[in-house]
């Protein structure tokens, strides 16, 4: 039995911890700590603690990324229970808070604690299928042990070791408990994982851990938390980003019940009060003048769009290769037909349900805070405050806290809220609990941005696409957002350019570029990122080839497809669940083909356009889907049907507008996202390809806003250029 401290590297993790501590070092190797004091000296090492198996069977297997409505808090638990042979009704999900990147840390985003991009599945399948199978080995060999047979002889049982020659059985609570327990274990290796055709879990549609809490109310998020000694605060935010403020009356304020102080931040004034209600209250009542100053009153969204057009017909403005194949100028340059159009899409705001709110309570010394947020990251967020507070990381407590939406929002983008939050606090020295209302939240939201495409492409005399050139012009939101990434990316900005490359396409020639433009708002990743703008584009322009080559939009797509087995699949998938082209009187089908990086789908709408008021209407979409192993295929279908509503909310009617730097938008009144009665119904198939799992909260997306256009094409000859539609006559 292994109990001495063992020699960790920062990639080294702990894949049991509490009951029964598995520490599975470089290697492979695995060693065991039941003490605690033995466990808590080793929390000075870069160590990961994925499950804790008391005596009493229960498994606590814990999560690293955020669940904001996802289902993450299972899926992921479920790939470690598989390769454990845990009993599902024993597992527990456990939302990790903070710990040591290199050790929680997605491996597809920088090794840091990060929820974004669909790649909580992909970044941590293999981590967590290991970390299950280590635990299970030292579980078999304890026992085998135990009963002195060959470790060999003995198997598992969900939350069971079996020696079957001798009807032994232990159940994993008995095995933690063993006074004597084998670590000196081999190593795990890829033929030890379970084949797929032993899994139980894995494939299976098991409910979802955090729902019973979610349908009871018991679920706590972080505009529920309550603090002793706690003041609420409410903010006067700056109309114009970049404005500050001077208070030219408080006193009405300062004389309502309850109102603690009135503070000024470098953006807003908080009113700070014992209550939620009177700090709202107070804020009614200031009086303030803003700087206006800043350059940003210049920003029109309307004239804005005119100038992103602009840049893109433009062949002088500079742009920046973001996928290259072949020369797509030259062979362009040289083709006798040559098509080309053009799109744009405008601001949108995230609109997730619960607006942002952070809570902050700084110790004593103002170098250490405790901290409950719902955030994207939890590395960003604990390294945002520890900044604030000109402090070390160890110095913040963190609290991540399950999330009512996200889609981007959560990421960096609420690093304003929790640098007041902490400001407040260490200034007022009491827990400060700063929320948004809605009005706040839109007028001061990080949106995704305004884009403008130009597209080009060659046809040869059979009607096939040889060259292509997908030019956007768009704010960068990498710029933006992570300022210190940017200056490492040489210009690539994947936040809005992923999604142009078109590799599941044949096309010799090919060229997408990045034409950045100057930022008239704040900018932010969006659901789906570059895909959604940029298979709009895509898509359209597709079937625009498609009638300029005589030819109907599946075949065409066939073609381009032809060396892409996945996405021939999705293709022929959808179009056979629809029926495509065969829609009921006075409706129209329109047709996309979709991706979301590893992910591939095709999309069918049916849409209806009103004559007289020129309103769109889709009555029905079906999606075909390949996200390659489907962990949870139940969650994987209330994903897609979760993106293409996204989706379908964004392209018919969600509009963001600025005029004089100031959106105008301020409720779900004036920004009115997909009622219930609009929704289609959504039909979605999974097809398995067996490819590695790619994730799917964002596929639902990108294939939504071309099959829409499409469609309204197909029944009014009228092609949609500018996203949203808003209303289109017959």
């Amino acid at each position: 039995m292994t109990l001495n401290k063992p020699k960790l590297s920062r990639r080294a993790f702990l894949a049991t911890s509490g009951a029964l501590s598995f520490a599975v070092l470089d290697g492979g190797l695995v060693s065991v700590f039941r003490d605690p004091a033995v466990a808590q000296d080793l929390r000075r090492f870069d160590i990961n603690a994925w499950v804790t198996i008391s005596s009493n069977g229960r498994v606590a297997i814990h999560y690293a990324s955020g669940e904001m409505g996802q289902g993450v808090s299972t899926s992921l638990p479920m790939v470690l229970a598989e390769e454990l042979d845990a009993d599902w009704s024993m597992v527990d999900a456990v939302q990790v808070d903070q710990g040591a990147p290199a050790a929680y840390g997605n491996p597809l985003i920088n090794n840091i604690l990060y929820t974004a991009g669909s790649l909580s599945i992909a970044g941590y399948y293999d981590t967590m299928r290991r970390a299950g199978a280590s635990a299970r080995r030292v579980l078999i060999h304890s026992a085998a042990a135990e009963w002195q047979v060959p470790a060999g002889e003995v198997t598992s049982e969900p939350g069971v070791i079996v020696h079957g020659p001798s009807g032994h059985r232990m159940s994993f609570g008995e095995v933690v408990a063993l006074p004597r327990l084998v670590t000196d274990v081999p190593a795990i290796t890829d033929a030890d994982l379970k084949p797929r055709e032993q899994w139980r879990l894995i494939g299976s549609d098991v409910e979802r851990l955090d729902i019973p809490e979610k349908t009871r109310g018991a679920i706590t998020y972080s505009i529920d938390v309550r603090l002793p000694g706690m003041v609420y605060a409410a903010e006067l935010l700056a109309p114009v980003e970049g404005e500050t403020p001077t208070v030219t009356a408080d006193r009405e304020a300062r004389a309502v019940p309850g109102v603690v102080d009135i503070l000024p931040l470098r953006n807003a004034i908080a009113a700070v009060a014992e209550t939620w209600e009177a700090a709202l209250a107070a804020r009614e009542l200031l009086t303030v003048e803003w700087s206006r100053t800043s350059p940003f009153r210049l920003t029109d969204s309307a004239a804005e769009l005119k100038e992103l057009a602009a840049a893109a017909a433009d062949p002088a403005r500079e742009a920046f290769a973001w996928e290259t194949r072949g020369d797509a100028r030259a062979a362009l340059g040289s083709s006798d037909r040559v098509i080309s159009a053009e799109y744009s899409t405008e601001y949108v705001y995230h609109a997730q349900m619960e607006p942002l709110s952070a809570i902050a309570s700084v110790d004593e010394d103002g170098k250490g805070a405790e901290v409950w947020l719902g955030t994207q990251s939890q590395t960003v967020s604990i390294g945002i405050a520890a900044g604030v507070l000109q402090t070390t990381p160890d110095r913040i407590r963190f609290h991540a806290m399950q999330m009512g939406g996200g889609f981007g929002r959560r990421t960096f983008f609420a690093r304003d809220l929790l640098r007041d939050a902490l400001l407040l606090s260490k200034q007022l020295k009491r827990p400060v609990k700063l929320m948004w209302t809605r009005e706040d939240d839109i007028k001061n939201g990080w949106f995704r941005p305004a884009t403008a495409h130009r597209l080009e492409a060659a046809l040869d005399g059979d009607g096939n696409v040889t060259a292509w050139r997908h030019r956007v012009v768009s704010a960068s939101i990498l710029q933006f957002s992570m300022p210190g990434n940017w200056l490492k990316a040489n210009n690539r900005d994947f936040l809005v350019m992923e999604g142009t490359e078109s590799k599941d396409y044949v096309i010799p020639d090919f060229l997408a570029e990045h034409v950045i433009a100057d930022r008239g708002a704040r900018v932010a990743a969006w659901r789906g990122i570059g895909w959604g703008p940029n298979m709009f584009a895509r898509e359209c322009f597709v079937d625009e080839l498609a009638a300029a080559a005589k030819a109907d939009p599946v075949s065409f797509r066939r073609r381009l497809l032809r060396n892409s087995e996945r996405g021939m699949r999705v293709l022929d998938a959808v179009v056979a669940m629809s029926k495509f082209g065969t829609p009921p009187q006075g409706r129209a089908h329109g047709l996309s083909f979709a991706g979301y990086k590893d992910t591939r789908a095709a999309g069918v709408a049916e849409v209806s356009v009103d004559g007289r008021t020129g309103r769109v209407r889709v009555h029905r979409f079906w999606a075909a889907v390949d996200p390659g192993v489907v962990i949870h295929p139940k969650n994987l279908v209330a994903q897609v049907e979760g993106g293409i509503i996204f989706g379908l909310s964004g392209h018919l009617q969600e509009r963001i507008t600025i005029a004089a730097g100031e959106v105008q938008q301020s409720n779900y009144y004036d920004y009115e996202p997909l009622r219930l009665g609009d929704i289609p119904e959504i039909e979605v198939q999974i097809i398995e390809s067996g490819a590695a799992p790619s994730g799917a909260g964002e596929i639902g997306v990108p294939m939504t806003g071309a099959a829409v256009a499409n469609a309204i094409f197909a029944l009014t000859g009228r092609r949609p250029r500018q996203m949203p539609f808003g209303q289109v006559q017959d």
